[in-house]
């Protein structure tokens, strides 16, 4: 697929799970496995829904959703989501799509990952899927205070990248992320038709 990016842009900030990389079915796959052992059960819908959100706070989501206070923290879900979700991290493929599109520019426009992941697993994707050279910034939900869709990520991407917000096109698989990157003032672009997603 031949794509070119809008007229102006200077940067680009790309999002990573279903975005830069084929994650979800197996964050999906650990979620389920993680709720299914504390006596909950989740949908596609539901993390579809979530696309963007950090761990904590889905784990937040599902503890209210099936009324689990009190017999299970976010910190046991999470763990054990981790666990499962590191379990097949190794098989994670590329998005070639969008990969090609960061290495059609790598070396003439400034690039960054923008996602709500947690900055280890984020990091582990990026060598499993030879992706992390591309990339000398990288914003993760543990880098800022406020998550998609407010544009907090996105918005410290463009400052490290000191390019104006209106100036950046942000490649996004989520509704929360694409609002975010709306709400910065960039350029939003859909990767969701580009690929099949299996989840």
């Amino acid at each position: 697929m031949q794509y070119d990016i809008k007229p102006g842009i200077k940067g680009l900030i790309f999002d990573l799970d279903g975005t830069l990389a084929d994650t979800m079915p197996y964050h999906f796959k650990g979620w389920r496995k993680a709720c299914q052992k504390f006596g909950a059960d989740i949908d596609t819908a539901f993390l579809r829904k979530h696309t963007g959100t950090p761990g904590w706070i889905i784990a937040d989501e599902i503890i209210k959703k099936y009324k689990l206070s009190g017999t299970v923290t976010i910190e046991q879900i999470l763990a054990v989501k981790l666990i499962e979700f590191y379990k097949d991290q190794d098989r994670i493929k590329p998005i070639i799509p969008v990969v090609d599109i960061v290495k059609k520019y790598f070396g003439k426009l400034p690039m960054a990952v923008g996602t709500g992941g947690h900055r280890e697993a984020v990091e582990r994707t990026l060598e499993v899927t030879d992706l992390r050279k591309y990339f000398d910034i990288i914003i993760t939900a543990n880098d800022v205070d406020n998550f998609k869709p407010h544009p907090e990520t996105f918005l410290k991407c463009a400052a490290l990248m000191n390019i104006e917000p209106e100036l950046v096109e942000v490649f996004e698989d989520g509704d929360l992320g694409i609002e975010a990157a709306k709400t910065a003032g960039m350029v939003a672009t859909d990767v969701r038709p580009w690929y099949d997603s299996s989840w």
